[in-house]
């Protein structure tokens, strides 16, 4: 057996049920779930459309590298998003989800022959710890507190631990926070990054759902080609077609930076044999080519967050956070107790915080918060906002 394997921590949602077991939910209430980040808004036509066209292709192999169509049309997406120009041929990687590329990255950058060690934000996406134990390197947590508004405070690092640096994984918009890094902090580490030479992986899933229209959160390539940082060392982005088209069963994004990278993840990716399906690689492509789906999707959005933050607004203090479609919840009552007590009153779920992060420096940054997505029908969000407001009045 992987001699890693032990040091994987138990999932979040693993300890959530432990958290629930033995307890009965109120039968009159219907249950509310905003624990899980899966969109519950439906899949737009276009893209079951072209998945239904192509089935025929379903009896061609698919290549590792993606048919040309597909390349050339998430180039052509980066470019109008972000500004930034990619080759499609060298720079482009389509993955069946970023989660199995988020692990699969790590076990192909990481050097296990010398000390080595992954940085991630805290809280985090579980993924990135695990692919950084299974990878024989050593996860270090960079606490994201409200001093800072939920980023990493990269100048308190040490030069030590930028020398062992191998990985950087960086979230933004973040999970579970919602705090989105500016072209400033990009530019500080894209220096770090040539100077101490470790990898960016930029996770930006959440990139497309954001407040503000006139706002959108800022890439990481988009800083490093306005630097005119153009080849990309040492930057890769991650995005997914999960949350921007609510296509989270499609299992389709992409990878994209560094053409050296680059050749190296494909040369493992042959290897690891996670070719995407043609027919979803066609979907991905009506996906990639429509932003009429995403506009109306943040619009969705919007409106829950503005029903939600206007009716616990009345009895606690709680911000909308600049992108994402997550509220990072503060409690006046220890984070599971919360979570449990909501479950058994209310029948509503939300994730602890702390299950989302370690402690670090003497300080867990989860303690005190809970997670809610708002990924519900508004109606959903509005009666459990409802329940929660409850539920914080009878704590009161």
């Amino acid at each position: 057996m992987n001699q890693y394997l032990s040091q994987l921590h138990p999932y979040p949602f693993e300890k959530l049920a432990q958290l629930k077991a033995g307890i009965t939910a109120p039968k009159d209430k219907t249950p509310i779930a905003l624990s899980i980040g899966e969109p519950k808004h439906a899949t737009p036509d276009i893209i079951q459309q072209a998945l239904f066209d192509n089935m025929r292709t379903l009896g061609k192999y698919p290549t590792t590298k993606g048919i040309p169509e597909l390349r050339n049309s998430i180039s052509q997406w980066i470019e109008r998003r972000f500004q930034a120009e990619v080759n499609p041929e060298t720079q482009v990687l389509p993955v069946n989800g970023t989660r199995e590329a988020l692990f699969a990255f790590a076990q192909c950058v990481i050097d296990s022959r010398k000390p080595a060690l992954v940085l991630m934000p805290n809280p985090f996406y579980q993924i990135y710890e695990g692919a950084a134990l299974l990878a024989g390197a050593q996860p270090y947590y960079l606490n994201t507190v409200e001093e800072n508004s939920y980023l990493p405070d990269f100048d308190a690092i040490s030069v030590e631990t930028w020398q062992q640096c191998q990985l950087l994984y960086i979230c933004s918009p973040g999970n579970p926070t919602g705090a989105v890094m500016n072209q400033a902090t990009h530019e500080q580490l894209i220096h770090l990054a040539l100077k101490y030479d470790f990898i960016i992986a930029s996770d930006e899933c959440y990139s497309e759902i954001y407040a503000d229209e006139a706002n959108p959160p800022q890439g990481l390539l988009q800083t490093a080609q306005a630097m005119g940082h153009t080849d990309f060392k040492n930057c890769v982005v991650f995005h997914s077609l999960s949350k921007r088209s609510n296509a989270p069963g499609l299992r389709s994004g992409f990878v994209a930076g560094d053409a050296d990278i680059m050749a190296k993840f494909f040369q493992y990716r042959t290897y690891h044999g996670c070719a995407m399906p043609v027919p979803t690689q066609y979907a991905s492509i009506a996906a990639w080519n429509d932003e009429a789906h995403v506009l109306h999707n943040r619009d969705l959005y919007r409106e829950k967050f503005a029903a939600v933050t206007k009716i616990l607004a009345e009895v606690c203090e709680v911000k909308q956070p600049e992108a994402s479609f997550y509220l990072w919840f503060k409690t006046s009552i220890n984070e599971q107790d919360f979570a449990q007590q909501l479950f058994a009153q209310e029948n509503i779920t939300v994730l602890p915080g702390s299950f989302l992060s370690r402690e670090m420096n003497g300080v867990n940054p989860g303690k005190n918060h809970v997670r809610m997505a708002l990924v519900a029908t508004t109606e959903e969000c509005v009666e459990a906002a409802q329940r929660i407001k409850n539920f914080i009045n009878h704590l009161s």
